[in-house]
């Protein structure tokens, strides 16, 4: 069975899987109820899954697989959360609470606001990442599983010789110019000017409230968190780590029916009224209004510090890897010496061509290897404005694949081809453990080397 191209292919796509499927149960609310295509022990699969898994390839211009080899991937990924069950294997909340905010910050990258996501799912972020959270969770524990099955294997430099020779020279790929850049952002800062502004906003809701007018109809009319707008700022029942910090602490300081002062968090500017608690959960509204990062942020603090910073660098008075870990307000570069990733790969190494981020193509199209550049505008994935310096650290000419500049890559396949070899025998095995059901109109496929000619494998 060749389990091992799937297994990859749907943890890339895993967390825009999970958004889809809350879109399309959202859209198909009323029309039709979702069918269960398969089992395995108390997980299952939805024909929205597998549908959005394949409209997903389409999407991004990929050949899609057939779904048979789609549904497979979805069942590994069951058999691995039920067997992980089974062995106790569990993550801890700090990781997950990690993953969902990075897997957020790429949302709001995608959809270039938080406001864009709000509309285009109807439910305030909060919200949207409380439904997300226990998919999220799951995810973590199949990338667990698979670490703690295969995370053992080890390669060796004959093993890697042993395959690049066994490649024939006329087969061996081509390999595109690939840069390594790196850059040190600093953040804007909202002026003064505008956080007064909308304090004062919320304040002047805030007496309207008290004088009697229905807060609820204040947050749809003023409210900037689109999704709770729509219900008065209604928030549902909340429990105690799900908001952050700024906002919870207000919240649960307030009693039934009370109003806070004016809030300030990494969303905006709040006013929270509590409706009730329960246990650990509360309930509440809010009215939230956001700063314009294009028309009220002061770059001048961001300029100048990276105008110094760029001097010590280039005088060599400070090594550009210590300057982005102590300064840089992009907080996932910074910690790998301000080296950009590729997200797929996550190797500083990127490709030279149109997949690059448009914006990093062109800046360093001017740029020597070796260059700093002069602090130029940016945006942060959470759409705050910033400055960054950028540094051309490297650029490899394109080649075909030799063992001396690529030794790194011929490695990395070695690797996953040894550990994919481990989950498939693992999965050889699992097989025993659990019980898996398909639905009949997909019996034809042969789903982890079996032909599913009957409802259960």
């Amino acid at each position: 069975m060749k389990v091992n191209k799937w297994i990859g292919a749907h943890l890339i796509a895993a967390f825009m899987l999970l958004i889809s499927v809350i879109s399309y149960g959202q859209g198909q609310q009323g029309v039709s109820l979702d069918k269960i295509i398969a089992r395995v022990d108390n997980h299952y699969i939805l024909n929205s899954e597998l549908e959005e898994m394949y409209n997903q390839y389409k999407a991004e211009g990929r050949q899609a697989p057939e779904k048979c080899q789609l549904l497979e991937s979805l069942i590994i990924n069951k058999m691995l959360l039920a067997k992980a069950e089974i062995d106790s294997v569990t993550v801890e909340d700090k990781d997950v609470d990690g993953e969902l905010n990075a897997k957020m910050n790429y949302m709001i990258q995608r959809f270039g606001s938080e406001k864009n996501i709000v509309e285009a799912y109807g439910k305030s972020v909060e919200n949207l990442k409380g439904e997300l959270r226990q998919q999220v969770k799951e995810q973590k524990i199949v990338e667990k599983m698979q670490r703690t099955i295969s995370g053992n294997v080890k390669i060796t430099p004959a093993e890697v010789r042993k395959f690049f020779n066994s490649i024939p020279k006329d087969s061996l790929p081509y390999i595109p110019s690939e840069v390594e850049v790196g850059h040190i952002v600093k953040k804007g800062t909202v002026t003064r000017e505008q956080k007064e502004k909308l304090r004062q906003q919320l304040l002047d809701l805030k007496a309207r409230a008290e004088k009697g007018e229905d807060f609820a109809m204040l947050a749809q009319i003023y409210s900037e968190d689109l999704g709770s707008a729509k219900v008065g700022g209604d928030l549902g029942f909340a429990k105690r780590g799900a908001m952050v910090p700024e906002f919870e602490g207000a919240a649960l300081g307030l009693k039934p029916g009370e109003m806070s002062g004016i809030v300030e968090s990494q969303f905006g500017f709040h006013l929270i009224k509590l409706l009730e608690t329960r246990g650990a959960e509360y309930h509440a509204r809010h009215i939230l209004l956001r700063p314009d990062y294009n028309k009220g942020t002061d770059m001048t603090s961001a300029t100048r510090a990276l105008d110094s910073l760029r001097t010590l660098i280039k005088s060599d008075t400070l090594k550009f890897a210590k300057a982005a870990l102590d300064n840089s307000d992009d907080k996932e570069t910074a910690e790998s010496g301000g080296l950009i990733q590729d997200r797929s790969t996550g190797q500083s190494k990127l490709t030279l061509d149109a997949s690059m981020d448009p914006a990093l193509y062109f800046a360093i199209d001017t740029m020597k290897v070796g260059d700093l550049s002069m602090p130029v505008s940016y945006r942060l994935e959470d759409g705050s404005s910033a400055m960054r310096i950028l540094w051309y650290k490297s650029k490899s000419e394109p080649h075909t694949a030799n063992l001396h500049d690529d030794y790194e890559k011929m490695a990395q396949i070695v690797l996953s081809n040894k550990r994919n070899n481990a989950l498939e025998e693992w999965f050889k095995k699992a097989q025993g453990d659990v019980y898996i059901s398909i639905e009949p109109e997909y019996r034809n496929c042969k789903v982890l080397g079996l032909a599913a000619n009957a409802d259960d494998l």
